[in-house]
């Protein structure tokens, strides 16, 4: 059971980072990257983050093999 708490708070922290992180990104004025699709229309606005979502499955990817990597 202690392996489980260590376990959900330290997601927890890293969910706080990502939190802190997205909210920083959107008042510095960072919108997405260059191929992520938005189409606007009067009231609605739907939003494709395909540039975002593939740069982060390579960062998460390589963090990954790093820490597989690091643990031997």
């Amino acid at each position: 059971m202690e392996q489980f708490g260590r376990g959900l708070a330290l997601l927890g922290a890293a969910l706080v980072v990502v939190g802190l992180l997205a909210w920083a990104l959107g008042r510095a004025g960072f919108r997405g990257l260059p191929g992520d699709i938005r189409y606007q229309t009067d009231g609605v606005t739907i939003f494709f983050p395909i540039a975002t979502c593939i740069a982060l499955s390579l960062v998460l990817s390589l963090l990954a093999w790093l820490w597989q990597w690091w643990r031997g």
